[in-house]
């Protein structure tokens, strides 16, 4: 029986949990009434996203005065508790072109300028976060396994290189198809350790670096905002051709601060062996990989104490895979996201090497089969999507009670 060894996620919906202050509500446009997904919710320290679906939850240890949302083309809205169920509507921002952004019309310029603002705008000191991190894998449309986790992660000040970077899994669980046949061993880029490696901004030498910058076309595109901040928006796309596949996307960065507040990126898949180099770690021998997609979302916020700090990482992996025997491929689709939950900033002691979770490893591997209700008791976790609930809950009737 072929078994998965895929990074990638998902969230069973908590039912019970302590005694805490408990908000939970829905993000949505006020024009249209549509749900938003992937907003910002914070509450003081505590920080999630919407699903899908624009649901979230929040768990903290004293009452929830106020919750904000914000997401790119929204400007941040901030509610008073008054209920444990929520509704915030967010307004679509208007964008006011002010004289220095008419001026700004050399994107890589903007570019580095924004590279050297990041020992002024993100933190030099070492720092811990929580995290939730989740992951799904679908054949074709059907869910195959999904998996989630809470995961804590350490990272060295922007200053210095992440080769001290960790993260630790503290507790997570696992459904997976009994099905012969709907699972593949397969690995691929990602995982808990994508906020580590994809970290744009510390690890300049994947795309801003100034060779890796030589490779690409820059483009200012209309600026946008996120909450309240107005943001130059930079479209970037291959223009040279190199030993190793490219990315289109679009970096955003905050107008006032020159921060980078969200990295948008897509690989290059006209060459095949190129994109299967870099999103590929293993397959079984016999099994032909086809890369069909690898997108990467990196969200940064703005704190209150003026630094920027990550808070959301996403990846999208598609792809077929087919058997010499077989006539036909089958799809594949894998996701993995994390957002960071609560940050520590004094008093942080590094990840130990034999707790910290390895390149080598697969998330699956590491956490095991658990139905407890109060599994995730006071932890922050993502509201899972009502159709990822029906795809647990279709899994779930495979497994004895």
């Amino acid at each position: 029986m072929r078994r998965i060894l895929f990074f990638l996620l998902l969230a069973l919906p908590p039912t019970l949990w302590a005694q805490r202050a408990v908000v939970s509500g829905k993000v949505t446009d006020a024009a249209t009434g549509r749900a938003v997904a992937g907003a910002s919710v914070r509450s003081g320290g505590l920080s999630v996203v919407t699903n899908d679906d624009g649901f979230f939850v929040l768990k903290g240890d004293s009452a929830l005065s106020t919750v904000t949302a914000s997401h790119i083309g929204y400007r941040a809205t901030t509610v008073t508790v008054t209920d444990r169920q929520l509704t915030i509507r967010l307004q679509p921002a208007a964008v006011v072109l002010s004289e220095v952004l008419v001026m700004a019309d050399n994107p890589l310029e903007v570019v580095m300028a924004a590279i050297g603002r990041i020992p002024q705008n993100y933190s030099q000191q070492p720092e811990g976060y929580q995290c939730f991190y989740r992951e799904k894998a679908l054949k074709r449309q059907h869910y195959m396994c999904v998996a989630e986790g809470v995961v804590d992660m350490y990272k060295t000040g922007y200053g210095r290189s992440s080769g001290r970077d960790r993260v630790a899994i503290r507790k997570g669980r696992r459904l997976v198809s009994p099905r012969r046949g709907d699972t593949l061993s397969v690995k691929v880029l990602g995982g808990p350790l994508a906020p580590v490696q994809l970290d744009v901004v510390k690890n300049t030498e994947l795309l801003l670096s100034p060779e890796e910058l030589d490779c690409y076309d820059l483009k200012m595109e209309t600026p946008t905002s996120i909450g309240d901040r107005l943001q130059y928006v930079v479209r970037l796309s291959p223009r040279r051709v190199m030993p190793y596949a490219l990315y289109f996307g679009r970096l955003y960065i905050d107008q006032q601060t020159l921060a980078f507040t969200r990295a948008e990126l897509s690989l290059d898949m006209s060459d095949r062996q190129k994109a299967t180099d870099q999103m590929l770690i293993r397959k079984p021998a016999g099994v032909r990989f086809r890369p069909k997609e690898l997108s990467l979302l990196i969200d940064f916020r703005l704190d209150a104490d003026g630094k920027t700090r990550m808070s959301y990482v996403c990846t999208t992996f598609r792809f077929n895979c087919d058997w010499k025997r077989r006539l036909l491929a089958t799809s594949f689709a894998a996701f993995c996201e994390m957002a960071v939950t609560s940050t520590s900033h004094t008093g942080v002691q590094p990840i130990r090497g034999r707790e910290s979770f390895d390149q080598r490893d697969a998330f699956f591997d590491k956490v095991d089969y658990f139905r407890d209700p109060l599994f995730w008791q006071n932890y922050n976790i993502i509201e899972p999507s009502e159709s990822l609930d029906r795809a647990v809950s279709k899994l779930l009737k495979r497994f004895p009670k």
